[in-house]
C-alpha cells in the first residue's frame, strides 16, 4: 500500500489517486519494484483536494484519518510506503517519522520516502544531482520494502527504467 498527501487537480477531475505527473512517476516506482498498479493499493491521507492545492492542514488530516484507518483495516496490506512528509504526519500525527526507517502501524510494517512530486521538482529545476540523489534514496527505500516482503529487487537497469 502506498499513501500520499491529497488529490491534486488531475486526481480531482478523474476521481482516482495519483494520475497526474506524480502518479506517472509513482507508476514507474511500482513497476521498478516488479509490480503493477493493479497489484498495490494507493491512497491519500486527505480524501479531498485542499484549496489552491496547498498542503492539508492538521485539522483536515485529522478529519480524514478515520477513513484512511478503515481503508488500511479493510486491505490489511503487507507493507505501507508513506510518500512524503504529509503522509508521515497524517498517519503518525504525534510522532516524528524519518525516511527509510521502519515503523509499525496496527501490526503492519511502515516505511517512508520522498513523495514523487518532490523528485519532479528537482527535474523541473534541472537539478540533475539533486534528482539522482533523491531517486537513489527512494529506490533504496523501495528495496527495503521489497526485502520486508520477501521479494528480490528486479535488476538495476529495469528498476531505473533503462
Amino acid at each position: 500500500m502506498f499513501i500520499g498527501e491529497a488529490p491534486g487537480a488531475d486526481e480531482d477531475r478523474q476521481g482516482l489517486a495519483f494520475v497526474g505527473a506524480a502518479g506517472q512517476f509513482l507508476t514507474k516506482m511500482i513497476q521498478a519494484m516488479g509490480y503493477t498498479r493493479e497489484q498495490v493499493f494507493i491512497a491519500n491521507v486527505c480524501k479531498c483536494r485542499p484549496p489552491n492545492n496547498r498542503t492539508p492542514s492538521p485539522d483536515e488530516m485529522t478529519a480524514c484519518l478515520p477513513y484512511l484507518k478503515r481503508q488500511i483495516a479493510a486491505i490489511r496490506p503487507k507493507c505501507i510506503v508513506l510518500l512524503g512528509r504529509t503522509a508521515m504526519t497524517g498517519l503518525f500525527p504525534m510522532q516524528r517519522i524519518r525516511r527509510s526507517t521502519w515503523y509499525e502501524y496496527d501490526g503492519i510494517p511502515v516505511i517512508a520516502t520522498f513523495h514523487p512530486s518532490y523528485i519532479i521538482r528537482f527535474e523541473s529545476a534541472r537539478d540533475v544531482q539533486g534528482s539522482r540523489a533523491a531517486k537513489l534514496e527512494v529506490w533504496n527505500t523501495l528495496k527495503l520494502a521489497l526485502a520486508r516482503l520477501g521479494k528480490t529487487p528486479p535488476p538495476a537497469n529495469r528498476a531505473r527504467g533503462n
